[in-house]
């Protein structure tokens, strides 16, 4: 089963929890603290196999969890880092985040990899916290954590070439001439259910890779027929090969064919209609063939070679044009920088980590940063909220209340909990 597309959702590990431990020895006067920290939570990592060609194996796992660090013990006993969860997509994946529509990562060569959610790091023991002023803490840090996403995951094929056509133009049969490659080939239309790679090489020595993609029809940019599954695996290809039906014997003008095509690419994506291409005229075997070819020169303005895909005429001079077209087209990014989480340019004016809104009697505070803390904030110490209340006012959430007229005895929320404002 040919699996190009999936959603998937990814929780990274927390981080495992500090401890609050004291030293208790006989002959050891005023011991002190003596808890450890948590280890750091799993991260989730993708890995390229070239050994892949398929998501089938994200396409039955609809959530994937990293696991917890361990808890920090007494003796100052740090606890055990979790090893990464290691996820092998096939080269040409592409991973983007759901919640803000932007890129992760385009993992195009055969070692990339990357962190798609970072697990959380352990939280601090109470050793951690001591210092002149405080020798003896008895608060400790809860594990941050992880980073929870929900990924769309493609694959976007690796191929030079990508051939186009409507439906039973002999993009299959060509295929099968100029490579090892075996599609379906029969005389009905959508005979081809998924993209096929052929690896084609000149008389010259020169290889590259072909890509057979499922017929294209007249819509399929808006979802109709198979093609709008696959259009995206022609974003990669260097030259388009627009394979047409010269003879007509299908009832359909071979220009029309050319235009329709066209059209579709280019509302799928602008870039596509930009690349370069070559028309090839496909069964020029048959007798209408050179009247149709000698009216379709004379509307379109690219190069076109004639071939009859299936008595081998004319095969090695498409593939040795292909190969010069390559050899003279650069690679070009498949995404601007704008488009990829890591280069999103933030502003650079200090902006409150938090934002207030009064709902009739709450005052809801939320913020990535301040829900991490409350997060790791142990509140069953007094010295534990006493902090949490510290880094609250040094953040300026106190001022901004009461700024906003709270008055004691308020009730302010975060996530879920409700505190009692105090001045």
């Amino acid at each position: 089963m040919f699996i190009d597309e999936v959603v998937i959702k990814v929780i990274a590990g927390a981080g495992g929890d500090g401890c609050t431990a004291f030293r208790r020895e006989k002959y050891i006067e005023m011991g002190g603290p003596y808890g450890g920290n948590g280890g750091h939570g799993a991260s989730i990592k993708f890995v390229v196999d070239t050994g892949l060609h398929t998501l089938i194996d994200l396409h039955y796992k609809k959530l994937i969890k990293g696991e917890k660090g361990e808890n920090g013990l007494g003796k100052n006993m740090h606890g055990k880092g979790m090893d990464d969860v290691i996820i092998k997509v096939p080269q040409g994946t592409v991973i983007k985040d759901m919640d803000t529509d932007l890129i992760i990562a385009d993992m195009k060569n055969p070692h990339d990899e990357v962190i798609v959610a970072k697990g959380g790091r352990g939280g601090r023991g109470n050793t951690a916290f001591k210092t002149q002023s405080n020798p003896c803490p008895t608060f400790s840090e809860n594990g941050e954590p992880g980073e929870t996403k929900v990924l769309k995951i493609e694959l976007k094929l690796l191929a030079d070439v990508g051939l186009v056509g409507l439906p039973s133009v002999g993009k299959s049969t060509f295929l099968s001439k100029v490579s090892h490659a075996k599609p379906k080939i029969a005389d009905y239309h959508f005979t081809t259910l998924s993209p096929n790679l052929g690896v084609c090489q000149t008389k010259d020595g020169r290889s590259f890779v072909m890509a057979d993609l499922p017929g294209l029809i007249e819509g399929a940019s808006e979802g109709l027929g198979l093609g709008h599954k696959f259009l995206r695996h022609i974003e990669r290809c260097k030259v388009i090969a627009h394979i047409i039906d010269m003879s007509g014997i299908e009832g359909r003008n071979p220009y029309d064919d050319f235009v329709t095509i066209n059209k579709e690419l280019e509302d799928f994506s602008p870039k596509l209609i930009k690349k370069p291409m070559l028309v090839i005229a496909n069964k020029m075997d048959i007798e209408e063939s050179k009247k149709n070819l000698e009216e379709f020169k004379k509307k379109v303005d690219c190069e076109v070679l004639e071939i009859s895909a299936i008595k081998s005429i004319g095969i090695d001079e498409v593939l040795t044009r292909l190969a010069d077209i390559i050899d003279k087209t650069s690679d070009e990014p498949l995404y601007d920088d704008t488009e990829y989480l890591s280069h999103v340019l933030y502003k650079f004016e200090k902006t409150k980590p938090y934002t207030i809104e009064k709902i009739d009697d709450y005052y809801i505070i939320r913020g990535e940063e301040l829900e991490r803390l409350f997060k790791m904030t142990k509140f069953n110490s007094e010295e534990g909220m006493l902090r949490f209340a510290k880094k609250l006012r040094t953040m300026g959430i106190d001022d901004e209340l009461e700024k906003m007229g709270a008055k004691e005895g308020d009730i302010v929320k975060i996530l879920d909990f409700d505190f009692e404002y105090r001045k």
